[in-house]
């Protein structure tokens, strides 16, 4: 086994939630009538803190208005979250990873609350052995989650592969010294992915599940 500890990102990589957040984005804006950031944009974002995220989306933003536009964030993302889907595939590659004796975990933008929230409705909790938050450790792509899910486990950085959707997911591995793959299917198109040489561009997860198993 060259990889003992699995980390996945996850919306964008596991939920196919990118066009949500992008649309609960530019819905906050309006909102509290701000500048409504392109696809482009709001895209980009995804992955990181949302405190970080809306500083970046909307970068005209007052610091005193960060806590508005995070609440009416919320309230549009959520009215809808139940509605999202996994990615077809995801629950037979965690099992499959899973019973072939893989830890895995999850490193993600969202809060505690968001992401216990996203378990129970995708009902994943299972495959998972740990998890890091945006709001218990620096926003990627710091490495602090990576950092403490290996030190959790007694893995190396060598034995741990990071796989997620945007350059924030890359950068976050390269920063702690970890082999990192790239989806294609999520938030960051594969242009921008490749400038930060993954291990290999998946372009759903059937491939994502394949690579995995040759080299794994």
């Amino acid at each position: 086994m060259k990889y003992e500890l699995v980390v996945f990102d996850w919306d964008g990589t596991l939920l196919d939630s990118a066009g949500a957040i992008v649309k609960a984005i530019q819905a906050a804006c309006r909102d509290l009538g701000l500048p409504v950031p392109d696809r482009e944009r709001a895209s980009h974002v995804i992955g990181l803190g949302l405190a970080d995220a809306m500083r970046h989306a909307v970068p005209d933003l007052a610091p005193e208005n960060y806590q508005a536009m995070i609440d009416r964030y919320r309230f549009h993302y959520l009215s809808g979250d139940h509605e999202l889907t996994l990615f077809d595939g995801v629950p037979a590659m965690l099992a499959r990873l899973q019973a072939a004796g893989h830890i895995l975990a999850v490193a993600t933008g969202k809060s505690r609350m968001g992401l216990e929230r996203a378990f129970d409705h995708a009902a994943l909790r299972p495959y998972f052995s740990a998890s890091r938050c945006a709001d218990e450790c620096h926003s990627k792509p710091h490495p602090q989650m990576l950092e403490e899910l290996m030190a959790e486990f007694g893995v190396l950085p060598a034995s741990t592969v990071m796989i997620g959707d945007t350059s924030h997911d890359l950068l976050m591995a390269r920063n702690a010294g970890v082999d990192a793959l790239a989806v294609t299917y999520g938030a960051h198109p594969h242009d921008h992915l490749l400038e930060h040489a993954p291990l290999a561009c998946l372009h759903d997860v059937r491939e994502l599940d394949a690579w995995l198993k040759t080299n794994a």
